[in-house]
């Protein structure tokens, strides 16, 4: 463990000591979703935390302002800078700054918080106004399902072309269920529901083994038609004698897959759908599930438990999401006709 904090030495190197502090398990304690064993945080994200510290000092230094002067009105003019009447934060990076900013405050003990402060004297509503984050309307998802690699049939020659139907039942899993890409990657034989329910879905419990750090344990479910597909998927599976433990494994010998590969395989059905978002992997897969989810009347206590989110406030952004609309003279067979990868009949998601 780290020596107490001096806000002496904050006030006098703020980029020297936050650095010293960004790597060390004391800044990870300080995160609300932290884990009962804290991991320290990559040497990327380190590296976005330093980066985004030195801005707020050097803005300090250029006010005449320490780390134990500044306070909750020096924040908000902070965050709310502008030249040419273009501001320099967009709502949802004005707001990460504040939490990066709370815990520093928080470690150095000062009270109240004046980041806090400024964070409860912040309308959240905005947050998702500055790039509101892209959801694939029910039109559009029908369109990204009807143009998914296609599955099995009866003139398949053996197990031919098998990675693409992984990729499939894997973007269906994802658009379905809310996973996250690493998720997705990541998720093993044994979180899969054997027993449906009376409508035909099955359960799928994410555990955090084999999968990105900031994911938690938490149970979504997967509907009838994304259980048909991923039965399917996982019959092929054990007849390709493929060892260990991943649903969707890179190869033959079981490894797992790159997060790269999945992002260019569900780019390529957004671009056979004929759906042009700014981003076109998983993202947008999961903006969708919750999305539809909160139209669909699940309270956001429960949404948060499907996605696996630490807090329930994490769902509000997505209230504001915008829907992708399918452009009214399109249908789903417009789709590629000519591939013969493409997947033909829709899936429903109901």
């Amino acid at each position: 463990m780290s020596h107490s904090p001096s806000l002496a030495d904050w006030d006098k190197r703020p980029v020297e000591a936050f650095a010293a502090f960004v790597v060390t398990p004391e800044f990870v304690l300080t995160s609300s979703r932290q884990r009962d064993v804290p991991l320290p945080v990559s040497m990327e994200s380190a590296a976005i935390y330093r980066f985004m510290f030195g801005k707020f000092a050097t803005w300090m230094l250029e006010h005449g302002l320490r780390m134990s002067t500044v306070n909750a009105a020096d924040l908000r003019r902070f965050i709310e800078l502008a030249k040419d009447g273009r501001r320099d934060l967009n709502s949802k990076i004005a707001y990460r700054y504040l939490r990066l900013l709370e815990r520093c405050f928080d470690y150095l003990e000062r009270a109240p918080n004046p980041a806090r402060q400024a964070i409860i004297a912040t309308d959240r509503a905005h947050l998702a106004e500055d790039a509101p984050m892209t959801a694939l309307s029910a039109d559009d998802l029908q369109r990204f399902l009807a143009a998914l690699p296609a599955g099995r049939t009866e003139d398949t020659a053996g197990h031919a072309g098998w990675k693409r139907r992984r990729d499939r039942a894997m973007q269906i899993v994802m658009a379905l269920a809310g996973l996250r890409v690493a998720e997705a990657i990541g998720l093993l034989l044994d979180e899969v529901g054997r027993q449906p329910d009376i409508d035909g879905a099955i359960t799928l419990d994410i555990t955090p083994e084999a999968k990105h750090r900031t994911s938690y344990e938490h149970t979504t479910t997967l509907p009838r038609a994304g259980v048909a597909e991923l039965t399917a998927w996982l019959k092929e599976r054990a007849e390709l004698e493929i060892p260990g433990d991943l649903v969707f494994p890179a190869n033959l010998k079981g490894e797992p897959l790159h997060k790269a590969t999945v992002y260019r395989q569900t780019r390529a059905t957004f671009e056979r759908a004929g759906i042009g978002v700014s981003r076109a992997g998983g993202r947008t897969l999961r903006n969708s599930f919750a999305v539809q989810q909160l139209e669909q009347g699940v309270s956001r206590s429960e949404l948060t438990t499907a996605l696996g989110l630490a807090l329930e406030r994490s769902t509000e952004a997505y209230k504001y999401a915008r829907l992708h609309e399918a452009p009214g003279d399109a249908s789903p067979g417009d789709a590629a006709p000519d591939d013969p990868d493409h997947a033909g009949p829709t899936v429903s998601p109901a």
